[in-house]
């Protein structure tokens, strides 16, 4: 509920700041100006009411009324040319700049003879500022296509329009309403990035929940918190706070401002995002396509190595360290070999063989095929089930590569004899699992590109198998992402459609 001083400022500022009633010549007849609202005067200064009769309206505030715009607009309205006449009014400098809406509109007798003419002016400083800062915001988000310059911009415009002490930028991974949103940006946030998840998690999910912009403020302190929507749907918040005491109409002046803001910061992200997605499939087509051609020149001498190999080590038989060189040779080979499958399978377009099916079902079936694997490592799984089956549109071969290249990855990086936990979750719109193992952290070098072609962190490994895993995942039309720190471990983050949604496959 409104208080009753920001009632009262929203509807005084719906009416004039000053009207004055003209005379044919442009003669003041009479004069409206209010006092000061407030104790911030925006009214046109000049002669005082009583000494402005009589008087022509540009000798009284020629800058606001200049004498030629005066006498077209009367010109216009006498002869029946325009019904109104309006333009803006500026006045000051910087912070005390205001922005008026000057009009003109005629007065006529019982006979429609036009007899003299009303001139009202409205402050429209708040929205002037809104727009400007929010066209100057979208010019220069329209210029970006990486996440981390639109943050930047954005802060930047924020910074200048509001001045604020703090900017938080938080993104809901996946779209997923029931994650906490993960700080993508902050500005001014003494506290760790947890600590600062933590701290606004309450804030975060009410503006969530209800999709509005949230006001806080306080004797010394004021923040806003608005909610970031694309296509209906949030993505995430964004947080601004400062310091300092604000009236209730200056932060409804700093909504204004921030709503459109934040709009062009929404479809700033959902556009990079787009183009990072497309930029990422061409990039892996093109990389398989060569690839594939470079596998299958590979294929014939990785054969002629691995049989002169075998019939090395059939006739060094008696020689022992003849023998285990050989081994060396056959090990190497054979994950050449490995590496060349994988680079072919990227290189082919995925048909998809769709059905409707429980993704939980694969990982049962993935998880009792490495039971050697698990067993070996004395590592036990901890499964946390969807209380109702999923239900998605997969291909069960291939989201079952995909599963067992990501178990594979959490059970090399798991301390032996540690713990996985698999939990997966049905939601609203689809199905969502997440892997964590408690190893070493991800390198933070290596973290934004651990899904990328030939990056791993384990000695022999091709490189292969996770930037495999997420296009089959894509494929699906659903995501993965992955975090890792040393006080949570590695979450590999893993979402699908529902079954009745039919994920778009670009080949």
């Amino acid at each position: 509920m409104l208080s009753t001083d920001l009632l009262e400022r929203q509807l005084l500022d719906a009416l004039p700041i000053s009207a004055y009633v003209l005379d044919l010549d442009g003669r003041i007849v009479t004069v409206h100006q209010p006092a000061a609202r407030f104790g911030r005067e925006v009214g046109i200064p000049g002669a005082r009411a009583d000494d402005a009769r009589d008087r022509l309206l540009w000798e009284v505030a020629d800058d606001a009324f200049p004498k030629d715009q005066i006498q077209r607009a009367m010109l216009l309205l006498r002869t029946g040319r325009a019904p109104m006449a309006q333009w803006d009014v500026h006045r000051g400098h910087g912070d005390d700049a205001r922005a008026l809406l000057a009009q003109m509109t005629p007065l006529h007798d019982e006979t429609h003879a036009v007899t003299g003419f009303v001139v009202s002016t409205t402050d429209v400083t708040a929205s002037e500022r809104a727009h400007e800062a929010a066209n100057h915001a979208a010019a220069a988000l329209a210029r970006e296509i990486e996440l981390d310059r639109i943050y930047q911009e954005v802060a930047h415009h924020i910074r200048q329009a509001l001045r604020p002490d703090t900017i938080v930028i938080a993104l809901v991974d996946a779209g997923d309403l029931s994650l906490a949103p993960r700080i993508a940006f902050h500005s001014g946030v003494d506290d760790d990035r947890r600590s600062a998840e933590r701290r606004f998690a309450a804030t975060w999910r009410e503006v969530l929940d209800r999709r509005e912009v949230q006001t806080q403020r306080s004797d010394s302190a004021w923040a806003l918190t608005a909610p970031l929507v694309t296509e209906g749907a949030p993505i995430g918040v964004i947080s601004v706070s400062a310091d300092d005491a604000a009236s209730p109409e200056e932060i409804a002046d700093a909504r204004r401002v921030l709503v459109p803001i934040v709009a062009h910061l929404s479809a700033a992200i959902e556009r990079a995002r787009f183009i990072a997605r497309g930029e990422y499939r061409q990039r892996i087509q093109v990389i398989g396509e060569i690839a594939s051609g470079v596998a299958q020149e590979l294929r014939n001498p990785i054969f002629g190595i691995s049989s002169a190999a075998q019939l090395l080590r059939f006739r060094a038989r008696e020689d022992p360290v003849m023998e285990k060189n050989v081994g060396r040779i056959l090990r190497e080979v054979e994950r050449l070999n490995r590496m060349v499958t994988t680079l072919v399978e990227l290189g082919r377009p995925m048909m998809l063989k769709r059905s409707t099916g429980d993704p939980d079902a694969v990982w049962d079936d993935v998880l009792e095929a490495e039971r050697g694997r698990l067993e070996s490592r004395a590592v036990a799984v901890h499964r946390g089930r969807a209380r109702s089956a999923g239900s998605a549109l997969i291909d069960v071969e291939l989201l079952a590569q995909a599963f067992r290249s990501i178990l594979s990855n959490a059970v090399e990086a798991a301390p032996e004899a540690t713990d996985i936990s698999l939990s997966s979750t049905a939601l609203p719109n689809g199905w969502r699992c997440q892997l964590v193992n408690g190893g070493a952290p991800i390198p933070a070098d290596v973290l934004p590109r651990v899904f990328d072609l030939f990056v791993s962190t384990k000695p022999g490994s091709t490189g292969t198998g996770l930037a495999l895993a997420r296009r089959i995942i894509e494929e699906h039309g659903g995501t993965i992402g992955i975090e890792s720190a040393a006080d949570t471990g590695t979450t590999v983050t893993i979402t699908l459609p529902s079954a009745y949604e039919p994920p778009l496959v670009m080949h």
